[in-house]
């Protein structure tokens, strides 16, 4: 997917969080914005995978799984937060899944302040 492909896609899920926060509000737990995404998502065609799996290996050797919120389009990786605040943590979490999925582009959405907040983290592989 070329630079302006993934940033079409982007804008189109931030779209849709968008949309989702303004109709819900802030307050609810992670996973209430996890299923009015994925309800958006297919009524909208995009493709995408809830609690895609991540395999962590090291040195040749698997270390185990990690499950990211949205792979959308095979692309994309998504991560919720329902938060006072994003942190280094859930940006560094994000870098991480990025790298080990051999994926460009990531986006955490913190549904928990009264506009969402939008952290797009870049993998430069």
């Amino acid at each position: 997917m070329t630079k302006d492909e993934l940033n079409q896609l982007s804008n189109k899920i931030i779209g849709v969080a968008i949309k989702i926060h303004k109709a819900l509000g802030p307050g609810f737990i992670e996973k209430i914005y996890e299923e009015a995404l994925a309800h958006e998502f297919k009524k909208e065609g995009i493709k995408h995978e809830r609690q895609s799996l991540v395999k962590i290996n090291y040195d040749g050797i698997d270390l185990g799984e990690q499950k990211v919120d949205f792979l959308v389009e095979n692309e994309v990786i998504l991560e919720l937060k329902s938060v006072s605040e994003i942190n280094e943590i859930h940006r560094a979490q994000l870098i991480s899944y990025l790298k080990t999925a051999n994926k460009k582009l990531g986006l955490i959405l913190n549904f928990a302040k009264d506009t969402l907040e939008i952290k797009r983290v870049v993998n430069r592989l």
